[in-house]
């Protein structure tokens, strides 16, 4: 394609939840953008259920919160989750991920529903966006890049083609992507030699006993010594007493060879009826890209890196890969990125995913498998008590400690390094999400822009304007009353069009706004 002007701004293979989510991030933000995506509908089996806080601060700047909630197929005071230990109904529980706790420090709640009507809602958003472009029931095949874009043949069912050319490609296609193949990234494996069922059925006897032992939630991860850490779940779907399952099984297992029935009843600790609605299986690993960049190509969510569905953080991070990613795409089609603002997102969102998969989910398999291996109920029943509250406790803390951030990163600067352990502040802190604090009538994340925001004194931001105006850089500038300076511990804070914030300082301190400027768009060092 060398010499011709691209069709399109951005190419996106895959329009799964972070495919769409990436096409209006571009969409709002004025780039053309086509997806190729090759279900014609949603797929209908649940996963993807848990949103986070900060992924509903995406749905919000997507502007799409409002019809998310109201797709929900359970509930908003169902919600919640449990712990149980031997069985489902053994009475032995404790409230698990309490993500509300977080909601001081977000700009909105959380929230719970399929990923199918997840899907369902960023579709009908990204189809009333002119810049978006969403082809439905065709997959992208012969994929190739030069120098001046990239080019992928999208093919119909019916076999009709078309030839699509683009500035940059992001392959959202799933485990399996072929869009990372072609782009020649390896990935790397981690093997749990586990192999897992799914199960999605409906029994409304079991919904009853649920709601009268358990009011209130609407998932629980069954932990049970035999399975060495690696868990049963059991989560509702919808209000039809639909419910879904996840749990170890014996190798060689098939969907006609198993007595999936006896294995539920097991799990729950009593008999109900069963009508089933699909069994799929499925191999425990995590996978993550050596690369997430080759040229032009980018890959995000599960094309990038793939886990268990373990505590619900798949779709989060895959959702923030799109959030990350989108305005530094947004900024190189624009002309204001630095020369290494694309290279920043694998910088900081590579990272992240490895602590993820290693801090959280892989360290709660062996943390669970050490609990069950040195306290039984029956043998020592004071001090398996006593340990179960710690872990109740626990459970509170891990949420807490869960806050993705990008300390150190090539935009951010500083001795740390981007990771998924932290833990939530008011303070501002560059490289962490920016808490949103009541201020002037609003809180601070109603006032940011679409480009970097700059909460600053009245009449002391005149450099960072001046700064912004030479580099190109879209700037908004909302003063910093007393209130937030105080809880924020700076009167300068720089927050990144993600809602991250990007540097902090004060007034007194002389900084140097074009050099600040400068590294948060990724042309020159930061120092902190």
């Amino acid at each position: 394609m060398s010499g011709a002007d691209p069709d399109r701004d951005v190419l996106i293979v895959g329009g799964g939840p972070v495919g769409l989510g990436l096409a209006i991030e571009l969409g709002q933000r004025g780039h053309t953008v086509t997806v190729i995506e090759r279900r014609e509908t949603p797929s209908r089996i649940p996963r993807g259920q848990n949103l986070t806080p900060r992924t509903m601060e995406h749905m919000r700047a997507w502007g799409c919160e409002d019809a998310l909630r109201a797709a929900r197929t359970i509930p908003r005071e169902m919600g919640g989750g449990l712990t149980a230990y031997g069985t489902l109904f053994s009475g032995i529980a404790y409230d698990w991920l309490p993500r509300e706790k977080l909601r001081p420090f977000y700009a909105t709640g959380n929230e719970r529903l399929p990923q199918y009507a997840t899907e369902a809602v960023l579709r009908e958003r990204a189809a009333v966006l002119p810049q978006v472009e969403l082809l439905t029931g065709w997959t992208g095949e012969d994929i190739s890049q030069d120098d001046d874009g990239v080019r992928v043949t999208a093919r119909a069912k019916d076999g009709e083609t078309r030839e699509l050319t683009g500035r940059y490609l992001v392959g959202c296609d799933g485990a399996r992507s072929r869009v990372r193949e072609a782009a020649g990234i390896t990935e790397t494996r981690s093997d749990h030699d586990r192999l897992m069922v799914l199960l999605v059925f409906r029994a409304p006897e079991l919904s009853q006993r649920m709601a009268r032992d358990y009011p209130g939630k609407s998932f629980v991860n069954v932990l049970h010594p035999d399975l060495k850490g690696y868990w049963q779940f059991f989560g509702r779907v919808a209000q039809d007493d639909t419910f879904f399952f996840h749990a170890p099984v014996p190798a060689g297992t098939t969907a006609e060879n198993y007595d999936f029935e006896a294995l539920l009843h097991r799990a729950a600790g009593e008999a109900f009826p069963i009508e089933f609605q699909h069994v799929g299986l499925w191999d425990l690993r995590v996978a993550i890209a050596d690369r997430y960049r080759a040229g032009r190509i980018f890959i995000a969510g599960d094309a990038a890196h793939s886990h268990p569905p373990y505590g619900g953080y798949g779709i989060n991070t895959g959702f923030e890969d799109a959030r990350n990613l989108g305005w530094k795409l947004a900024a190189a089609l624009e002309g204001w990125a630095g020369e290494g603002l694309l290279d920043s997102y694998e910088a900081e969102r590579r990272p992240v995913f490895i602590s993820t998969a290693r801090d959280f989910i892989e360290a709660s398999i062996e943390a669970d498998a050490a609990f069950l291996a040195d306290h039984d109920p029956q043998d020592d029943p004071a001090g398996f008590r006593a340990s179960w509250a710690e872990r109740a406790t626990g459970a509170t803390d891990e949420v807490d400690r869960f806050e993705p951030n990008y300390e150190g990163s090539p935009l951010i600067g500083g001795d740390g390094a981007p990771s998924a352990v932290g833990s939530h502040r008011k303070k501002a802190r560059a490289g962490h999400h920016l808490t949103p604090i009541a201020s002037n009538g609003s809180d601070s994340f109603a006032r940011l822009g679409d480009g970097y925001t700059l909460f600053a004194p009245r009449d002391a931001a005149d450099s960072f304007e001046d700064a912004a105006s030479s580099l190109g850089v879209p700037l908004h500038v909302t003063e910093a009353d007393a209130a937030l300076v105080s809880e924020y511990g700076a009167d300068l804070v720089l927050v990144r069009p993600d809602g991250f914030v990007g540097w902090v300082g004060a007034v007194a301190d002389g900084t140097d706004a074009h050099r600040i400027l400068s590294g948060a768009r990724g042309s020159a060092p930061v120092t902190s």
